[in-house]
This record gives structure tokens, C-alpha cells and sequence, in this order.
């Protein structure tokens, strides 16, 4: 089969042409393009004639899908897959496999540290510090003793969730499915209206989909404890971001650490957020570590070797 990368993946060269040799030993041949792109006639350009497109967290839109006359497997090297075409996928047959669990200990770790930074404001005190001023008015606060809420408690809201405990807070969890082990980590499962009402710190960990976008909606908001923070390394559409902006501005919430947007960044200078009250923002990277980058490349590669040899593995259902 003809195997194509279509954009860098966080790893040296070195290591793809290493993970590649498999293919090529067994007859399969590989290109790989050492440059990104979101030009949908240069992504069409490149994926013609292959039968297996490996790609990360780029567009790879309908009508490409639609264009690439041998597509028969996307290999993605992302968790999420809302950057797919996936209705051309349905109607082409396409197997659509993607890198699960490779980010969780990476994404938790973010949700940590935004955390951390929100409660014990390490840019003001690094400010005062250069700028000759003492830790007057700097006091901060603990995440022992917190009432934190985990919005989608699958793979990674659940390291995150354990990360919470082990700093001492009392973790409640919202998912569609209650998880056996989520009782025997200390973790409560509640319903959404408790988990927003009693929450010091809300943790968002769901996929964007269509029962999704917008979940974090204004009525949501207000729900909400009066002075929560709200954590988003999830997906930029599943807040109504302007109406997190206004409760950021209004006092309703106290602070807000969010890693995704509407847009992929660079982000418009006249977005909500940016204009914000207490916020920090980070341009998402919850996911980009050196060590997750290697374990999505091992995964992503092991993707296809799975499906070249009958037996795929992390198939998406959508």
C-alpha cells in the first residue's frame, strides 16, 4: 500500500524514517512531508493515490477526503477527530484510527499547573520580584481542602482528577458512565447541576462533538460557584467563550485557564478571552510534551502497522 505523512509530528526525522522501515520492508512504500500546511489543494495534492494518509491535529476536511480516490485508512496523531471529515468518511468507507491516552499525564499536568498559577499568581509575584516590590498583596491559595469538579471523567479527566486528590482536594466527577475505579480513587460521582454548584475549580475534559459544542453555555456558567475557576484543555467550542468572558468581568467567576479556543491560534485580537479578566491563556499545547510526542508517533505508527496486517486498532466510532 502507498502510506503518506502528511505533516511533521513533533519527532526528528530520524525517528519517522525509523518507525517507517517496517512498511518498506514489507513492500509498502512511504512519503513523508517534512512541512505543514492547510491548503486543501495542497493536502488533496499529496494525498492522491495513497490508500493510508497519517496526519495530527491539522484540517483534513470533506472535500480532501472526498478527492483522494484510494483513501482507505486516516491514521490521526491527535485523541480528538473534529478536524476530519468525517461525513466524507462515512460515505467512502474510510477507517479513521486515532492516538488515545497518548497526551493524558501531559494535558493533567497543564490542568495542574493552571491551576497552581491562577491560585498562587507566579507572573505577578516574578514581576514584583524584578521590579523591586515585595509579596505584599500576593497572598495566595491551596488546592488542599478545594471542592474540584472533573466535566468528563474518561481517560485523561480521570489523571487529572487523581492529580486533584493527591494535592488534597475533594474531587467530584461528571461523565455519561460512572467508572468503577473512580470510587476506589476517592473520586464522587454527581450529577452536573451538584458539580457546578459545589465547585471551587471546574476541570473540562470532554470531546467536542455535536452533543458537546456550546456544553459550557452562559446558563451553565451561572451556575456555577460564585468566584470558581474554570480550566479548559479540552475544546475551545464546548464554552460560549464570550459568556466566559463576561463572568470573568462581572466577578461571577474569579479566573479561567484555557488552552483552546473557536480558532486555532494565532487568535484574533477582538476575542473575548484576550480582553478578559484573570485569565491565562495558553496557545494549545496541554498536549505538546517531548515524551507525548514521542508515545503519539509510536502510536500513530502502530495505528497503521495494525491495520496493514488485518487487525486495526483505536478505531473511531463516528
Amino acid at each position: 500500500m502507498k502510506i503518506s505523512l502528511l505533516e511533521p509530528i513533533g519527532i526528528p526525522e530520524e525517528m519517522v524514517r525509523e518507525l517507517a522501515a517496517g512498511f518498506e520492508q514489507e513492500g509498502h512504500s512511504f512519503t513523508y512531508y517534512d512541512t505543514k500546511t492547510t491548503d486543501v489543494e495542497e493536502l488533496k495534492r499529496r494525498s492522491a493515490g495513497q490508500d493510508i494518509v497519517m496526519i495530527a491535529n491539522n484540517p483534513y476536511p470533506d472535500e480532501v477526503v472526498e478527492a483522494a480516490d484510494s483513501l482507505k485508512m486516516i491514521a490521526v496523531a491527535f485523541t480528538g477527530i473534529d478536524h476530519v471529515g468525517l461525513k466524507a468518511c462515512r460515505d467512502k468507507g474510510v477507517t479513521v484510527c486515532n492516538c488515545a491516552g497518548y497526551s493524558n499525564q501531559s494535558v493533567a499536568e497543564l490542568a495542574i499547573g493552571m491551576t497552581i498559577e491562577l491560585l498562587r499568581r507566579f507572573r505577578k509575584c516574578d514581576e514584583a520580584s524584578r521590579t523591586g516590590l515585595t509579596g505584599a498583596g500576593l497572598t495566595g491559595e491551596e488546592i488542599a481542602g478545594k471542592t474540584v469538579g472533573i466535566v468528563g471523567c474518561g481517560q485523561i479527566g480521570f489523571r487529572t482528577a487523581k492529580l486533584f486528590a493527591a494535592f488534597g482536594a475533594k474531587v467530584l466527577a461528571y461523565a455519561r458512565h460512572e467508572r468503577p475505579e473512580w470510587k476506589e480513587a476517592g473520586i464522587e460521582a454527581v450529577d452536573l447541576d451538584t458539580l457546578l454548584a459545589q465547585s471551587d475549580i471546574v476541570s473540562l475534559h470532554v470531546p467536542l462533538n455535536d452533543t458537546t459544542r456550546g456544553f459550557m453555555s452562559a446558563e451553565r456558567i451561572a451556575q456555577m460557584k460564585d468566584g470558581a475557576i474554570l480550566i479548559n484543555c479540552a475544546r475551545g467550542p464546548v464554552v460560549d467563550n464570550k459568556a466566559l468572558a463576561d463572568a470573568l468581568n462581572s466577578g461571577k467567576l474569579s479566573a479561567a485557564g484555557i488552552d483552546v479556543f473557536d480558532m486555532e491560534p494565532p487568535i484574533p485580537e477582538d476575542y473575548p478571552l484576550l480582553h478578559a479578566k484573570n485569565t491565562l491563556l495558553t496557545p494549545h499545547i496541554a498536549f505538546a510534551t517531548k515524551e507525548s510526542m514521542v508515545r503519539r508517533a509510536k502510536i500513530e505508527f502502530d495505528n497503521v502497522s495494525a491495520y496493514l496486517h488485518g487487525s486495526p486498532e483505536n478505531v473511531c466510532q463516528f
